[in-house]
């Protein structure tokens, strides 16, 4: 059996960073581990997507409509741009915060209303405000770790030694406040 997590999001939100932690772990844990990006316009708040697929065997990195198991969105009109790629009793985690895009930045269109309950009428759905964690333990940048660790309790990965695939991959004086963000992140499932 193959696992497919979708984790979408906007430049800059550390989606890369959170596919590639996980990813990481996947691998250490034994599983056979294929991971896509898709940067778009990133450095510029451009969409950004990582598709991680993991099991036995995984012949493709490529989550096809209708298959994804989890999509985690970093922000939430991403979450309703894939919502498509959920499979039928998938699950939803979105992060609760708005990124204007061009288009509604120059006033040409205006942010969708009621995302977020829209998406919950069609899909098992959890929403957070993952910034609002990461000020609480103290930096907005391990945003992406709760979301991590939201990922990491919905797909029962609690097992895999998180603590060191943080040693390993982000510089020693951020571990700890990494480590208490996934934490949090589990919690919140």
């Amino acid at each position: 059996m193959v696992n497919n997590i979708l984790l979408v999001g906007v430049g800059g939100q550390g989606t890369i960073l959170a596919s590639k932690l996980l990813t990481l772990g996947l691998m250490a844990a034994g599983h056979d581990v294929k991971m896509s990006e898709i940067h778009g316009m990133s450095q510029r708040g451009g969409s950004v997507s990582s598709q991680v697929r993991y099991g036995e065997e995984v012949h493709s990195p490529v989550i096809e409509e209708g298959s994804a198991d989890i999509i985690v969105a970093f922000e939430k009109l991403e979450a309703a741009r894939w919502l498509p790629y959920l499979k039928e009793d998938g699950k939803m985690l979105i992060n609760n915060h708005e990124i204007e895009s061009v288009p509604v930045l120059s006033g040409k269109m205006s942010y969708p209303e009621n995302l977020i309950s829209k998406i919950s009428e069609k899909v098992k759905t959890v929403s957070v405000d993952a910034i609002e964690h990461a000020i609480e333990i103290g930096n907005v940048k391990v945003m992406n770790m709760v979301l991590l660790g939201m990922i990491i309790k919905s797909m029962s990965l609690e097992s895999i030694d998180w603590k060191t695939i943080l040693e390993e991959n982000v510089k020693p004086n951020l571990v700890a406040m990494n480590l208490m963000a996934i934490e949090k992140g589990k919690s919140l499932v």
